[in-house]
Parts: structure tokens; sequence; C-alpha cells
């Protein structure tokens, strides 16, 4: 037997049963939230050329990427990220087409992750994009679309945090406008890493920015978040996205979200694309983060159109661990177990068919024998035995009595 004949490759793993079926249901009922908003599905290749996600920079690191070369020796990688690919589509198959254009996906997208809780290398997402516009009319809609699309998941809570990386922005480049020290501080800020940002920040003294930068990730809460932030943002640069951020809490707030929304400064995340607004999303359960997404108004660009975007991602998968772990999400077992003799099976494929056609849930009985059915019916909690003879006898397996029907 070879070594790794038994395994799945480190990051990856199987999806069963009820794990597959709530992942299946999950990307369902996202396509259809997104759908009745308007928005229409793409699908882009698992596998692309590396230059669709280094051209203009390296908003992804290369060597987290999955990579492999095709027949001609070009390098390819396997999908790391879904935004990239439509801005590609948005540049080709899509160039010309009337705007704004609203995308949604449902596909998963492959990176070497931190091995943290919640990460896997492939992992499932559903998003949108709403492409081809900059303003906070469509920052709104693409939020409240995000709420949404919490909202009819299985849950009873969920919550939002967005912020504005330009403030970020704004206070890092009036610190330094070294590109690795820069990186370094986004990363801290949004794990907040407060000792190692600390640490960093002290080096270049105890300017106002310094200690702006260093209170940011403190930043967090409601409305009061933009008092206590105008207290120690100065900079003009960064108090008009500050400005724009308490205008949109004020409209989602308006729109009965206040008790789901909230502001965190501190949110910056990790793909250097975005420019305005970013937000992350979260459910009852886990404190890891289900939603992620912001504008991001450089990225076409890149590939030679000049429109703004906006748009976010649920990670479906951890959205199945999270609620995987309250039993009420796990679907039920078949309400009947169909079971004959050997003589019968046609006749007893007949009433299996003629069950699922009126929508009850029913399983073929592929055992030689009645006490072979029984304990798997048992063991399965499948509650009736339909016994297909001559006539239809239907038993409970915990009792043992039948009733012809």
């Amino acid at each position: 037997m070879q070594k790794y004949q038994l395994i799945t490759p480190e990051g990856t793993r199987d999806y069963l049963f009820e794990e597959a079926a709530l992942r299946s249901r999950l990307q369902q009922m996202l396509a259809d939230t997104f759908s009745s908003r308007g928005y229409h599905e793409v699908v882009t290749p698992s596998v692309e050329f590396l230059d669709v996600f280094t051209a203009g920079g390296n908003p992804l690191p290369v060597e987290q990427m999955y990579k492999l070369t095709d027949a001609k020796g070009r390098l390819m990688v396997m999908r790391p990220d879904n935004t990239t690919p439509i801005a590609r589509l948005c540049a080709s198959r899509l160039k010309g087409s009337r705007l704004p254009l609203r995308l949604y996906y449902s596909q998963p997208v492959f990176l070497a992750a931190r091995k943290l809780h919640g990460q896997w290398d492939e992992m499932m997402q559903s998003g949108i994009e709403l492409i081809g516009v900059s303003n906070q009319k469509a920052d709104l809609e693409v939020l409240v679309t995000a709420a949404k699309a919490l909202e009819n998941l299985p849950v009873q809570q969920y919550s939002v945090e967005i912020g504005h990386i330009g403030v970020f922005h704004a206070l890092i480049n009036e610190l330094t406008q070294d590109q690795e020290i820069q990186a370094t501080l986004l990363e801290l800020i949004d794990s907040k890493n407060y000792p190692a940002l600390n640490d960093l920040l002290d080096g270049f003294g105890d300017s106002p920015v310094v200690q702006t930068l260093k209170q940011l990730p403190r930043m967090f809460g409601g409305e009061e978040v933009f008092t206590r932030a105008r207290e120690w943002i100065q900079l003009p640069q960064a108090v008009q996205p500050l400005d724009e951020l308490e205008q949109l809490y004020r409209r989602l707030c308006a729109l009965g979200l206040e008790n789901r929304v909230s502001v965190d400064l501190g949110i910056v995340n990790s793909a250097d694309y975005y420019t305005g607004v970013v937000f992350k999303g979260y459910i009852e359960g886990s404190g890891v983060e289900v939603l992620s997404g912001g504008r991001y108004d450089g990225l076409h660009r890149n590939f030679g159109e000049d429109m703004g975007a906006v748009g976010f991602a649920v990670k479906v998968d951890a959205a199945v661990d999270v609620l995987l772990k309250n039993a009420r999400h796990r679907p039920a077992p078949a309400q009947v177990l169909v079971h004959c003799d050997a003589s019968h099976q046609v006749k007893a494929m007949e009433h299996l068919d003629t069950l699922t056609e009126g929508r009850i849930r029913a399983e073929f009985s592929v055992f030689d024998t009645l006490e072979e059915a029984v304990e798997y019916a048992n063991d399965q909690g499948i509650p009736r035995i339909d016994v297909v003879g001559d006539c239809i006898t239907s038993m409970d397996p915990r009792t043992g009595r039948g009733q012809a029907q």
C-alpha cells in the first residue's frame, strides 16, 4: 500500500453525510438570496494562469498558492481567490457590458492557510460582486445583502462588523512608505496583536499618528466609536473615510440593523486590494468569521478597466462547522425503510417510488433478512418499515408490531 493512499492532503478533507448535505443546503440558500436581489451566477476555472494574480502587484502571497504547469510548461495556480478571476472575466468576456454588473458565485478557493481554527487550504465560498459603481449606495446594497445572507441561514443570531480601510491607509502612509512595514502593520492590526503592534510602533517615536495606530484595534463598538475615534484621528485624509463610515452605519441602523451591525476600525482584511469600506460577518456559536468583504476600486485597473467594485464572500465550510455543533441542524433520517424478499423486488421498488413521489423520505432495504432490516432501522432512527410481499405490511421496528396496508 502506498504511503499516502488512505489520507487526504494537508488542509483538505472529505465531507460526509449531514456535513455534505448541509454544505449543499447552505450554498443553495445563499444562491437563492443572491438571485432574488438581481445577481447572476458565474463560474470561473479552478485553474488559472499565475499572471492573473500577479498583475499590477501581488495582493495574495504567491508562496501560499498551489502551483502547477500545463502541457506547454506555463505556470498555473489553483484558484486562490474568487474576486480576481471575476475581475479578469469582466475585462474579457464581459467587456463592454452594461454597468453595473451584479454577479454571484459558489466555488472553492485553494490557498495554503495559516493553520488556525476554521481555516482549510480548500474552502468553499459563495459570494457576490457589484461591479461598475463607486458610491455609498452600492456599499449599502452589498452590506444589506450580506446581512440578508446571514439572516437566511439556519441561525438564531448573526452580526456584521464594519470598518474603513481608508483610515488605516491614511495613517500608515503618514507614518512610513516602507511597504514591508505597512504589510506587517496591517497583519498585526487585523489580528489585534497588541504587544507586537506596540513593539513595532515604538520604533517610530511617540507622534500622534503612532498613538492613533496603537489605539485603532481598540476602536470597536456602536456609534460611540466615532466620537472616540475623532479624539485621536486628526489627519484630514483619515477623517474623510471616517465620516463616510459613519454615514453608512447610520443608514444601516435606519434599516433596523442597529442590533446586528457594529463598528470596528481595526478591520483591515488581509487581501490588500481593498480601498474603502471593509466588513466581516459572524454567526452564533463561534468567534470565527464566516463572511468577509469590502470595496476594491483599484483591482480592475490591473486588467485594463477603471471601475469600482464592492463584494463579499461567505465561507461556507466555516458556517457548516459552526452549525453542525447544534444537533437540530442535522438532516432527519428516512421516514420509511422498504424491505422485501428476492421475489418481490420490482413491487418493492415501485412502492418506494410511490412514497418518494409523495414527498416521503424512503430508503430501499438491501438486506437479505427482515431481522437485519429491523436492526438497521433502529440504528438509523427510521420509524417505519414497509415489508413488501403479496401485500404490504407497515411495522414499527422498535416493537415489531405491524399492520397491513
